[in-house]
């Protein structure tokens, strides 16, 4: 299936298993590539360049911020188990050294489970949490691509939108040039006529052909609604476009600049305006397309 995706998205997704609780939240904004940042707990580092490689194979732009919060599994936390030889060696330890001094705490029970391995856990399989915390992740990357396809179907309709409105300002202005010119031809005979100046119906025909020369945007319109026309297909590819999208922006601003720069009455001028204001609303969310 063909879809616009956005790049600004947020998914959030909870996943109870056998090996604990896992909770994700995903956001990502527009960047011109892809950035993945990771809030993790430590003992999932190992686990960050397959993470990588699973978001990279599913996303191809945009600053991506990844956060998991994992709870180890209630039997896990049940089955918690003392080291007793081990505290009962730091606290003699302790002991020992506040003889040394007349202003020694008392020994704090809570810190001494905390010391590194007094307390003990079910070690669990890494290579089974890896393939739970993966096969996690793809759930919540789906989640979040589901949400860049819905806000890219909305980018879309009004890419579509302002195409058609470009290429009705390309047709009005088609239609109007042939009036356009008479009405200057006319303007140009009465003011000869005002200034009383002789003039040969040869030379005022030349310098008709010569505005009307001046005058052509035959060319440009064309380019116009052919660049409006790659927009429409580029918005069918199963690819990321966002890149091609904003070429297409440039090409099409440069056409309504030269329209503008050859406008020689108030309609054709404000086409040109109204063109690159369409134009520029199409390039600012472009700037969010995948």
């Amino acid at each position: 299936m063909i879809v616009t995706r956005s790049m600004t998205a947020f998914a959030r997704h909870e996943e109870q298993t056998e090996l604990g609780s896992l909770s994700w939240e995903i956001r990502s904004v527009n960047h011109r590539y892809l950035e993945v940042s990771f809030r993790l707990e430590e003992s999932f580092r190992p686990f960050e360049m397959a993470m990588r490689k699973l978001i990279s194979d599913t996303l191809s732009r945009g600053k991506v911020e990844v956060a998991l919060r994992y709870r180890v599994p209630e039997q896990a936390q049940n089955a918690l188990q003392m080291n007793v030889d081990l505290a009962k060696t730091v606290m003699e330890n302790y002991q020992q050294l506040a003889s040394f001094t007349d202003n020694a705490a008392p020994i704090d029970i809570l810190r001494v489970m905390q010391w590194p391995g007094v307390i003990q856990t079910e070690s669990l399989d890494q290579d089974a949490l890896q393939a739970t915390v993966l096969n996690s992740l793809k759930h919540a990357l789906d989640d979040l691509v589901a949400t860049r396809e819905r806000e890219g179907a909305a980018l879309e309709q009004m890419i579509i939108q302002r195409c058609e409105q470009i290429n009705d300002i390309a047709e009005q202005t088609k239609i109007r040039l042939p009036d356009i010119l008479a009405s200057h031809r006319q303007k140009l005979s009465d003011r000869i006529a005002e200034l009383e100046v002789s003039l040969e119906p040869e030379r005022l025909e030349q310098e008709m052909v010569l505005l009307a020369q001046k005058a052509d945007v035959a060319e440009e319109i064309d380019r116009l609604q052919n660049h409006v026309n790659e927009v429409k297909h580029t918005l069918k590819r199963n690819e990321p476009i966002g890149r091609r999208l904003d070429f297409l922006m440039q090409e099409l601003n440069r056409e309504a600049n030269t329209l503008g720069s050859k406008s020689i009455d108030t309609d054709t001028t404000r086409y040109s305006v109204d063109l690159k204001v369409l134009i520029e609303q199409m390039r600012e969310q472009i700037q969010n397309i995948e």
